[in-house]
């Protein structure tokens, strides 16, 4: 019966972020010209994690927790855009293994990050960890993008 509770909750959770086509136009414009600036000798693109979300929610408590979510939601957004993109160009780029071996690393990815982010849930043991995982899921979508951006820049650079 848990499991069932927490299909139903991943499932709501990640409802509005599957319905978003394309992430806001702004916001992507943000966190690309972050990377871009970031890219130097020392790049720190993590430091482009949360620069969408935490401005958003500079009043986090006085927002009801669906605004708290939506603002997550809308950075985790922009992030699936660049893992989507940087995921696409690579498949074209790398041979048959390689391909296979990328899909399997994502797939396991996707799983890790649902598990991370869902045991939230049942730690807390309540709704108070919606946020908290809509946090999670962003801030995990975001090292995917940035891991895969890596591997996308080396390869167009390579090629």
């Amino acid at each position: 019966m848990r499991s069932i509770a927490l299909s139903l909750i991943a499932l709501l959770l990640n409802g509005p972020a599957l319905a978003q086509e394309k992430p806001n136009a702004k916001d992507a414009a943000i966190i690309q010209k972050c990377i871009k600036e970031k890219t130097a000798r020392n790049w720190a693109w993590e430091n482009c994690i949360g620069i969408i979300s935490k401005p958003c929610t500079k009043d986090e408590g006085a927002m009801r927790p669906q605004e708290v979510m939506a603002c997550d939601r809308r950075e985790q957004a922009v992030w699936d855009s660049i893992l989507n993109e940087s995921y696409r160009r690579l498949m074209e780029k790398l041979d048959e293994t390689q391909q296979q071996k990328l899909r399997e690393m994502q797939r396991a990815w996707i799983t890790s990050r649902d598990k991370s982010c869902e045991f939230l849930y049942v730690y807390f043991e309540g709704t108070m960890a919606n946020p908290m995982i809509a946090a999670c899921e962003a801030r995990e979508t975001g090292r995917r993008a940035l891991y895969l951006l890596g591997f996308r820049n080396d390869i167009e650079d390579r090629r």
